[in-house]
Order: structure tokens, then sequence, then C-alpha cells
């Protein structure tokens, strides 16, 4: 049982690590800047759901967060998509 763990764990591990690495397999920090903003976002939202209206926090914080986690995903996404058209036209230009 605690053999099947481990082999649990370092999947889990693996598949983390490997959501923070572009697509050259080096640390990504748009990646991580964007997954951390939307998990601190979806706890806020979660913790706001309970609290009192006088406790929550600035609106334009809470967007000021959002815009920062989706600038910083949407730009990971960008990057891979230069990088096959990169590597695409590399292919078609490198002689043979």
């Amino acid at each position: 049982m605690i053999f099947i763990n481990k082999i649990i764990m370092k999947k889990i591990i693996n598949w983390f690590t490997g959501l923070l690495k572009d697509e050259t397999g080096s640390p990504s920090s748009k990646r991580f800047v964007g997954i951390m903003c939307a998990i601190f976002l979806c706890i806020t939202m979660y913790h706001n759901s309970f609290s009192t209206v006088d406790t929550a926090p600035s609106s334009d914080l809470v967007n000021a967060v959002a815009l920062l986690a989706f600038g910083c995903l949407g730009l990971s996404s960008i990057d891979k998509f230069t990088k096959a058209k990169r590597d695409t036209t590399e292919a078609t230009t490198k002689p043979e």
C-alpha cells in the first residue's frame, strides 16, 4: 500500500512540475504567477461567500488579481503558439 502511495505521489509531483514548465522544459514564471493568482482568487471568492460585505476586499483589487491571472496564463499560451510557428518555419527552411 505504501509503495502505491509513493507512485501516486510521484505522478502528482511530476504533473505539477510539468504544469509549471514551458514548451522547452524550463520553469515559466508566467505560469507560476498565473496559477498562484488563480488559486488565491478562488480562495478569496470562496471566503467572501461566507463573510459580510464590510470585510470583503475591494472590487478593484479582485479585478486586478483576475486580470493578472488571466494575463499571465494568456501570455503563456501565446508563447506556445509562437514556438510552434517558429519550429515550423525552421523545419521548412532548413536545407537537408
